[in-house]
């Protein structure tokens, strides 16, 4: 039963860092699922205290995600239309049939919010260019998080390996 709860658990670690990237899946939270599994396993003791701490940074990271682009379009003289923007060019920018539409789709969501909401070209592609980098940022930081897990969850599974994968 442990190979499989590993396996599964894995499974969402890698999900977690694709989650990092991709929108849809909420990469931080993905990620701490796939380590609470681990502890649902036999050979492994439960780490509560590992456990709360890994849970309240994701879900400070979650919370975050939502702020840091919407602090980066507002702080370059974007306003809500131009972080509206950048939310559906993300979304449209992950099914492009283009190499890096979801780097160059929050961009140009933000740049026709703002001229949408009656900005002119310049103050709406600076605020487009805040909207990126508030982007990359949140991107950066949920990926760092992401990688941290699962560096916890091989070093976990590195530490039991005797006893989870003795048969």
């Amino acid at each position: 039963m442990d190979i499989i709860i590993i396996t599964f658990a894995s499974l969402l670690m890698v999900l977690g860092l694709l989650g990092s990237f991709l929108p849809v899946i909420p990469g931080p939270f993905t990620s701490w699922v796939g380590l609470l599994l681990l502890y649902f396993t036999e050979a492994i003791p439960t780490n509560l205290t590992l456990i709360i701490v890994t849970l309240v940074i994701a879900v400070l990271i979650s919370v975050l995600d939502y702020i840091i682009p919407s602090m980066g379009t507002k702080r370059f003289g974007g306003t809500r239309a131009g972080v509206i923007g950048t939310s559906i060019g993300l979304v449209v920018g992950l099914f492009a049939p283009i190499p890096g539409g979801i780097i160059i789709g929050p961009f140009i969501g933000a740049f026709i919010g703002e001229l949408i909401n009656k900005s002119n070209s310049k103050t709406a592609l600076k605020a487009a260019f805040g909207s990126f980098i508030g982007f990359l940022a949140s991107t950066f930081i949920k990926f760092i998080v992401a990688v941290i897990y699962f560096g916890l969850f091989i070093s976990i599974i590195w530490e039991y390996k005797e006893a989870l994968f003795s048969f």
